[in-house]
């Protein structure tokens, strides 16, 4: 069955050395890239992960240490792989959990860029899950009628993933299924597009799953404490859970979801800057202010006192004095006063 492509599709396999994201290693990634011509392009790589594979793990994928202690690290092999990988979709068996995670958090440490936002992931586990609800072996029988040849080598893995999703499109080409909401639709359609919205079940934010969008499109922790709370809230009432998160042993891209989500909020919540003041008119700007006048004369060496210590000179007091002899009724003209007028007055 030829798909329906706008751009290349790659199906990869990582093999490790352990599940955890933050601290395992890649040992071995494959990758078969079908183009929208029809054509096929496939490369493999052996990865020395600078750390010892565990036994127990050695044991299920049949790579022990002797093995790639010659092989290039990923950090040496991270721009090829980018380069061949392209701007292709990709697609994978539990990749959504597992195998973009940790291809990112390889990436991350080898510093070069793999931009993962306007790519289409196609999870072929969660279309078996929601259809079948087997695993990949129990897949390519089911779907197949084959069993897989050197189980657990990347590249084997790949390419059953990439046949169980070929087998997948052409057996529920017309099924119908019951959504959440109890509307029948057909889920499985030759669209990459519309099938990473129906793997994509969880709508995680770092395919780590340590936070989920819900139903508006918000943020949303889950784990720990603060399970199933919007991150911003948290961040509202405990900021220094996200220096927490920042310096623990967390997945490198779930750190930087985290760190965008937090400068978002730190942006959103700043006091906006004030507007800057407008210019005066020039007849409000020739003209000196009240305090600008105090200063001036301040500084020309005279300084206007008070109106209450004005009235407590003493010339006032003696006009004030004066004042009130001036407002007094006069006395009536008698005969001392005559004579003290006619004394004044007489030549001598």
């Amino acid at each position: 069955m030829k798909l329906n492509l706008k751009r290349p599709l790659a199906f990869f396999d990582i093999e490790a050395t352990g599940t955890n994201i933050g601290s395992d290693r890649i040992v071995e990634i494959a990758v078969i890239k079908l183009n929208p011509d029809g054509s096929e392009e496939t490369r493999s790589w052996r990865v020395n992960p600078e750390i010892p594979i565990p036994f127990e793990v050695s044991v299920i994928h049949g790579i022990y240490d002797e093995h790639i202690k010659d092989e290039k690290t990923f950090k040496e092999l991270a721009a090829e792989i980018a380069e061949f990988i392209g701007d292709s979709d990709l697609a994978g068996f539990n990749s959504n959990k597992f195998d973009i995670p940790m291809l990112m958090e390889e990436f991350l440490r080898a510093d070069v860029s793999f931009d993962l936002e306007n790519r289409h992931l196609v999870d072929v586990q969660n279309i078996f899950h929601q259809m079948e609800q087997r695993t990949l072996k129990a897949a390519y029988r089911f779907y197949c009628e084959k069993d897989i040849i050197n189980a657990h080598s990347a590249e084997a893995d790949t390419r059953a993933t990439m046949e169980v999703f070929l087998a997948q499109l052409q057996r529920y080409e017309d099924k119908e299924v019951e959504d959440k909401e109890g509307k029948l639709h057909k889920p499985i359609v030759n669209d990459i597009e519309a099938l990473h919205h129906f793997t994509n079940l969880n709508k995680t934010v770092d395919f780590a799953g340590r936070m989920v969008y819900n139903n508006e499109g918000h943020e949303l922790f889950n784990f720990g404490k603060h399970k199933g709370k919007k991150v911003v809230d948290v961040f509202e009432v405990e900021p220094s859970y996200y220096s927490w998160i920042m310096q623990g042993d967390f997945p490198l891209y779930t750190k930087r979801k985290v760190e965008q989500i937090y400068k978002r909020w730190a942006q959103e919540r700043a006091p906006r800057p004030k507007p800057a003041p407008q210019a005066k008119p020039a007849d409000q700007q020739q003209r000196p202010s009240a305090p600008q006048q105090q200063q001036s004369r301040e500084q020309g060496g005279y300084q206007k006192k008070p109106f209450e210590q004005r009235q407590n000179r003493p010339y006032q007091q003696n006009n004030q004095q004066q004042y009130r002899k001036k407002d007094e009724p006069a006395k009536p003209v008698d005969d001392d006063m005559l004579k003290a007028l006619s004394d004044k007055f007489k030549k001598g």
